[in-house]
């Protein structure tokens, strides 16, 4: 339907017709457009970021805008620090820095956000990686964390022994909640279940990793709302770099978790015709991103070089392809890089490119 050019893109967020754009790349902070006539988005607003740092996730729930702070290599000036931004958006023409609430190291990487509760992957001081950490923003003003969770072994200050000397150190990657559960990823350590119905002690109820059988790290935990065929479904993606070794391109698996304590992988989607004989390929060839909003059973995927994918799981035994948009390769890349997706109440769809911008498509599979 129309693009909206702007480099670096790493996340976008609609609510109602205003979409907030995360950069990975500089300049890198978030972009605010109004896309109320989609065919002709308005730019609205830009934060910008120092150098050296990224803000390329945002999520917004009732007036308040959260964006990552997480440091690009070496280079970020640790006078900036890694944590959170938080905005009063409620004239999203003019956002206003609420706070910034800061944590120790790198920063934070993604996050979930419900409109109080904040679900974030943020490196802490005394701990091996990113943790799971929940903050209460009752009041967005003062921050509280009202609890964590990490593998046993991450919390060094603790003296807890460090098992993975032979293996990519634990990371938490992406929180996602639905109902008392948070369904957790933790990169190559797989995906979690865990339970926070107290969330001062958040507590695993189920583990699974397909690594190192299969190469890629596990990016995003997507439960499914509503039953599918009589079970409880949970869409999981693997993300295509990182890789322990050269391999096919990733993908999207389907876990029944009608058994919470067990989630069983019941069937896997690939873009048809991408992995012919599973030789290695390039990095960034396959799967990254499932939207986290959607409707009905067809889930739109940000799947890389192969731009995006309209996957229905209503047989969640049988995932198949009913739609897809390649978009343009950015000028001097030899092919895309969609790199997230969502969704608006009107069925618009938003796909970015980490190099090119959005593009606006209208799908009635999406609906």
């Amino acid at each position: 339907m129309s693009h909206f050019d702007c480099p670096g893109g790493g996340q976008v967020w609609v609510e109602g017709t205003i979409l907030y754009i995360g950069h990975m790349r500089w300049p890198s902070g978030t972009t605010i457009v109004d896309v109320a006539d989609p065919r002709h988005p308005r730019q609205l607003a830009t934060i910008d970021l120092p150098q050296g740092w990224h803000s390329h996730k945002v999520r917004v729930a009732n007036g308040i805008m959260i964006v990552n702070h997480e440091q690009l290599g070496e280079s970020g000036s640790a006078e900036f620090g890694g944590g959170i931004g938080i905005y009063d958006v409620s004239c999203p023409s003019t956002p206003k820095l609420i706070i910034k609430w800061r944590t120790a190291g790198r920063g934070v990487h993604r996050y979930d956000f419900d409109g109080r509760y904040a679900y974030l992957s943020p490196t802490v001081e005394g701990y091996v990686g990113n943790i799971m950490m929940i903050l209460d923003l009752a009041d967005p003003a003062r921050p509280v964390e009202v609890g964590r969770w990490w593998i046993p072994g991450q919390w060094k200050a603790g003296a807890e022994p460090y098992p993975w000397h032979d293996w990519p150190a634990p990371r938490c990657h992406h929180p996602l909640r639905m109902g008392n559960r948070l369904y957790v990823s933790y990169w190559h350590h797989g995906l979690f279940i865990l339970d926070i119905s107290d969330m001062s002690r958040p507590k695993a109820v189920a583990h699974a990793n397909t690594s190192p059988a299969f190469a890629h790290p596990t990016h995003t935990c997507l439960p499914i709302a509503h039953p599918l065929k009589g079970r409880r479904i949970m869409v999981v993606a693997d993300e295509d770099v990182a890789k322990l070794r050269p391999s096919a391109p990733s993908f999207s698996w389907i876990y029944d978790i009608t058994l919470e304590q067990l989630p069983v992988p019941i069937a896997t989607f690939q873009v048809p015709g991408l992995d012919v004989d599973g030789s290695p390929q390039s990095p960034m060839s396959g799967c990254h991103q499932p939207a986290e909003r959607f409707r009905g059973t067809v889930i739109p995927f940000a799947w890389f070089a192969q731009g995006l994918r309209l996957v229905d799981i209503a047989d969640p035994f049988a995932p198949r392809e009913v739609g897809h948009f390649l978009p343009d390769p950015a000028d001097g890349e030899d092919r895309p890089s969609s790199n997230d997706v969502t969704v608006d109440d009107r069925g618009l769809i938003y796909l970015v490119d980490r190099v090119r911008g959005v593009d606006i498509i209208e799908a009635t599979g999406a609906q």
